[in-house]
């Protein structure tokens, strides 16, 4: 790979710098920075040492809990984004021309949009392009929107309650956040119910992700904590656990009508903040590289499409 610098060989720093400094930084730790780079730590460490003995001035600041980057660090930081993005978009806009050219895609998602419309883009998009990988990690909306607008993913999926400051941002689906109950629980015939008056039940949760984050948020501004009796890794556990009488559950709609069983209750949230909807995030999405903006419109497509289930009336049992 052709280094970045002139004749002399000043700051000649490769595109395998850049990625595996970008990767440190994020981390906050050379070592797990090596391992997303999938370089080992004695060649990461050494690259790192030559990129500051190159330029003459230190980049990170070692201390015990990591690493953080110095002032020329972060300058460096800003720079290595923007090189490494401009070098995907090119690659994607010269992927109708070239063969075995690999293309990659970083991008970010909240909870809801990981469960509801991602599984059934990727399935489509990864099959129409064999030659593209994509690297997605779940965070919640308001860390999203601080990445992507940093340069640290291409686009993000967020609940639009979050600010987005200067990022653009297109509508995807309804994201409305609903209780799940056993037919048996007393709230199970209410119309609606407010989450304050939710939380001195108890409750089946997810054990970690934008969700869990964003209840606990909520929970917080009214000076409370959500008791939960379980946390598990998947909605269905959730609804299964729910089913069995051991608490109830919030979760998105569309994830709550998966689980069939006319044992189950769906009862709207009726605060403001639970009727949400999706929305795909980006500083330009002109400047998106061609295989970025093919997963975009996959994902406004899946959106858009009808479930393949019919939604169930609210309150009722979910549909069999």
């Amino acid at each position: 790979m052709e280094a970045f610098g002139d004749n002399e060989g000043w700051m000649r720093f490769d595109l395998t710098d850049l990625r595996l400094f970008i990767a440190v930084v994020e981390a906050g730790s050379i070592s797990q920075g090596a391992n997303a780079a999938h370089m080992a730590l004695a060649s990461a460490s050494a690259r790192i040492s030559g990129m500051e003995a190159v330029l003459g001035a230190s980049l990170l600041e070692r201390g015990r809990r990591g690493v953080v980057p110095t002032p020329a660090g972060r300058t460096l930081l800003a720079h290595a984004r923007i090189v490494t993005a401009q070098i995907e978009r090119m690659r994607g806009d010269l992927g109708a021309f070239a063969s075995g050219l690999k293309g990659h895609i970083r991008m970010l998602s909240n909870t809801a949009a990981l469960v509801e419309l991602l599984p059934a883009a990727m399935r489509v998009f990864l099959t129409a392009h064999p030659d593209v990988d994509v690297d997605i990690e779940e965070r919640t909306s308001a860390d999203i929107v601080a990445a992507v607008a940093e340069g640290r993913a291409e686009f993000g999926l967020i609940a639009d309650s979050a600010e987005t400051g200067e990022l653009e941002t297109v509508t995807v689906a309804e994201d409305r956040l609903v209780v799940l109950l056993p037919s048996q629980h007393p709230l199970a015939e209410n119309p609606s119910a407010r989450f304050v008056d939710l939380l001195d039940q108890p409750f089946v949760g997810l054990s970690a992700g934008a969700l869990h984050s964003h209840l606990a948020d909520q929970a917080a501004r009214l000076g409370r904590r959500i008791g939960y009796r379980v946390r598990l890794r998947s909605f269905e556990n959730v609804a299964r656990l729910v089913e069995a009488g051991i608490g109830i559950g919030i979760l998105p709609l569309a994830a709550a009508q998966r689980f069939h069983s006319d044992t189950l209750r769906i009862v709207p949230l009726a605060d403001q903040w639970a009727r949400r909807h999706l929305a795909v995030c980006a500083p330009d999405f002109t400047l998106l590289s061609r295989h970025a903006m093919a997963l975009v419109d996959e994902i406004v497509r899946q959106g858009q499409a009808p479930l393949e289930r019919p939604r169930t009336v609210p309150n009722t049992p979910l549909a069999t």
